[in-house]
This record gives structure tokens, sequence and C-alpha cells, in this order.
């Protein structure tokens, strides 16, 4: 019979019953566990010296050998633990490999956080002699600490589960709970490829604290008072249907003679700072480096040690006016004309025929407008057939996208400009800098003339992401 797995990955947390699960499954004669295998301070157990003939010294300077070792078919299977903070080397390779089979435990985290406070309290991590048993003072239960535990062991399972969904994959998953159903535990070595079954032994690791919660927390109550406070179903995040994004890195712009390079976020003050990049120069905006690609880009910032880059954010009404005023309105070759005609079509959005229609006024541009920013908050919520396109891309995913190749060292607000580019000019060695020019106003009517709180309320709909995530609050 052809396995499915070559070898396998308990993937868990201290304090979840992975010792527990590893000690069950090593019972099975076609199915061997050999411990944390890659834990950064010891190798398998802390009192083991090798895994597979390999040292921990060894396994430090590659892991990839006892890798290969593990997964090596023969009649028994292999396996290991790995948790969060494991030798990442191995941990993309595991998740890649179809011939891995990924377990992952879990355990309510308020328990297991608990278990390893007491754990370290008393310095008993295993139990498999009740008379040695270590009795625990009642541990404080720390918010903060709490906190960051649980944020830590959620992030590592969202990237475990987003990796396994791209690659079309199944993890086993495990409660601590189920451990002791052994039913459960002939099925999990089913799913490991095991052609054993065994019956129900009393396992050699005990329960440490067999006992009631408020029976190991001093300060129960303000325990249950705290994580009352916790989200658990996450009601205050920000929905986002908004597709990633890859980075324009042929926009940015450089200085031809400092260090400094703009990360454009479209519809923003884009000319504007090119003017004063230009004029940090002294040289014609033609000088300006710009048309990068990838060897491009790196190579500028390896030829420019100590360089900035910077990118300038725009308040979300303001932007949506500005796209609305300079794409949509126009009817210049270069614009929007198919989706400037969809708009009037499908989402009934009056707009002037050409710049001398007279029937368009301020009441008209205002009522347009609106219109247009319920269509940018179906649109940026994949409810259209049309592109989001990058003019009108809520500016956190543009910026999530340039992480791909560069980072922006600073994100300034279009409102504080004028300061933080003073301030980047001076870091960059040099002596003064130019003045930032004022924004030219859009036509046909500015956004002073028909901003009001609908308006507002319309713009913190469809860039609820931005607002939440950058800080804005109103326009004025």
């Amino acid at each position: 019979m052809l396995r499915k797995f070559d070898y396998f990955v308990i993937f868990a947390e201290m304090r979840t019953g992975s010792n527990l699960l590893e000690s069950k499954l090593n019972m099975f004669v076609d199915l061997q566990s050999v411990g944390e295998a890659f834990n950064p301070n010891f190798i398998g157990t802390p009192k083991t010296r090798k895994v597979m003939e390999v040292s921990l010294l060894d396994r430090a300077q590659n892991p990839i050998p006892l890798l290969e070792k593990i997964k090596q078919p023969s009649q028994t299977i292999h396996g290991f633990r790995y948790f969060h903070d494991h030798d990442p080397r191995v941990l993309l390779p595991c998740l890649l490999d179809l011939r891995c089979a990924k377990i992952i435990l879990t355990r309510n985290p308020v328990e297991s956080y608990i278990s390893w406070k007491i754990a370290r309290q008393t310095g008993q991590w295993k139990l498999q002699n009740i008379n040695r048993r270590k009795e625990n003072q009642k541990i404080a239960f720390d918010a903060k600490e709490f906190s960051e535990y649980l944020t830590q062991i959620q992030n590592f399972n969202l990237y475990l589960n987003a990796r396994l969904q791209t690659t079309g994959q199944t993890a086993f998953q495990l409660n601590y709970e189920d451990l002791q159903n052994q039913d459960v535990i002939n099925g999990t070595a089913r799913f490991l490829g095991s052609t054993g079954e065994i019956e129900a032994v009393k396992a050699k690791l005990l329960p440490q604290n067999p006992v009631a919660l408020s029976e190991k927390v001093e300060n129960f109550p303000a325990m249950q008072a705290e994580l009352a406070q916790i989200d658990r179903f996450n009601l205050a995040r920000v929905p986002d249907f908004e597709p990633r994004r890859r980075p324009v890195i042929s926009h940015y712009i450089a200085t031809s003679r400092g260090s400094l390079l703009f990360m454009p976020v479209r519809s923003g003050p884009v000319e504007t700072i090119s003017q004063w990049l230009a004029a940090l120069d002294d040289v014609d905006l033609s000088e300006l480096l710009t048309a990068f690609d990838p060897p491009a880009l790196k190579s500028w910032q390896q030829a420019h040690p100590g360089h900035r880059s910077f990118t300038v954010i725009r308040h979300p009404v303001a932007r949506a006016h500005y796209v609305f005023c300079t794409r949509i309105l126009s009817t210049e070759p270069q614009q929007f004309s198919r989706i400037r005609n969809i708009l009037g079509r499908f989402f009934h959005i009056k707009l002037p025929e050409n710049a001398n229609d007279h029937a368009y006024d301020l009441a008209a541009h205002r009522t347009a407008f609106m219109q247009f920013l319920r269509f940018l908050s179906a649109n940026l919520t994949n409810q259209t057939n049309i592109r989001i396109d990058p003019n009108w891309a809520s500016q956190s995913q543009i910026i999530r996208a340039m992480a791909y190749n560069a980072h922006p060292d600073m994100i300034i607000r279009e409102n504080e400009m004028d300061v933080y580019l003073r301030a980047l000019a001076l870091q960059t060695g040099y002596s003064s800098s130019a003045k930032v020019a004022a924004e030219p106003s859009h036509t046909p009517f500015t956004l002073d003339e028909v901003y009001d709180d609908q308006i507002e309320a319309l713009a913190q709909t469809a860039y609820a992401t931005d607002y939440t995530t950058f800080g804005f609050g109103k326009f004025k």
C-alpha cells in the first residue's frame, strides 16, 4: 500500500499537550516522533544530544540534512514537533511539501498560558509520577503578557492556515481534549499512514494541574474582567475585501544627486513633490531618476548608503475628490472614458458632457460626487465589475504592496509634508530645503465648496481601512 505521506510535523505550542500526543503516537510500531527536532535551544529533548545522528551544532549550522533524514522513506514514518519560535529555515519547506503530513494541535489559550506560567514557576514541565508532583502557589494573571502571548500564537496559526490554503492542503486538526479519546488517536495514526491500531492504555504523562482555573490564579476576578474585554469574534475588525496589489516600482522617483526616494501613492501630491525634489537638486524634472525595475532599485539603494524613502498620503475625501475631478469628470483622451460611461449608464451618475456644460452646477457636482463615493464603497469591496484602479485603491493596500521591494522610512500626511520633507532633506545631507509648493485646486469646484458631514460619512464607509490604519479624522 502506497503511503500518502513520507513524514509528519505536529504544529503546536508549549503546554498544548504536544508531549502527550507524541507519546501516544510513538506507541504505534510504524510511527516515531523525534521531539522538538528544531528547537533553537536543544535538539529533540533537553537531555538528547543527537537526533538521527545529527548534533545540535550541526543542525544549527544547517537544519536541512536533519529534515532530509526525518523525511527519508522507511518502514517507520518519522515526524517532529514544531512551535512558532523553532528554526524558521525548515518551516516553509515543510509547508510546501505535499508529502509532509500536518497536524495542528491547539488548546484554550487561557489554559495553556496559565499552565505555562505554572510550569515556569515550578520548573516542572512533565509529570510521570504523581509522587513527584510539585505543589505550586497560585500564579498572577498578567493581561499585557497574555495579550502578547495570544497575538503570537494567533499570528502563527493564521500563517499556517494561509500557506495550507494557498497550496491546497488540509491539516489534521486536534484539540487538547481530543488527546484523551483513543478513537481520535487511532484516527490520527491512520491519517499519517499507520497500519496499526492500539487499545486505550494509560499514558505515561499525567495531567499536572487538574483543578479549576479559579484555584490556579490568584487574581481570578481581575482575569475574568480582562478577558471580557477581548473581542473574541473580532467585531472591531474592518472588513477588507480589496485584492492584494503589487508595487508599481516604475513610478518611484529618486533624486539624481542626493539620497531621497519618493514612493508615490497615486492621486496624491505626486507632481508637487516631484517639483520639490527637482528644486532640491536644482535640476529639471527630466533629470530625476524614474522608471525603476527591481534590479535598478536595488542598485540605487546599494549606491546610496544612508538613503531615505518616503511616501505621502492624502485625506481619503480629498483623494476621492481629486480622482473624481481629474479622472472621471475630465473628457480628455487620456482619462477614464470607458469607466466614465459605465458610471453614467449603470450607476446613474450624471456627469457633464464637456467642460462647457453649464447645466453642471455646484449642486450637480455635489450629487455626482456623492454617487461616486457610493460607487467606491461597492468597488473597493469587489462588488462591481469595474477594476479597482490604483488611482482610487485604498492607500493602506498600496503601501502594503510597497513592502515587496522596499519599505518607506516615513509615511507623511499631506497637510504636514512641508515640515517632514524639510527634515528628510536635512537627514540626507541637504543644507537647505526648497519650500513645498501649494497644491492647485481641482476644478470645476473645490472640495471645500461641497464638503459636509454627509460626504464625510460616505468617504468613511468607502475607505474605512484607511481611516482606521492612518488615524484620519474629519477632513475639516
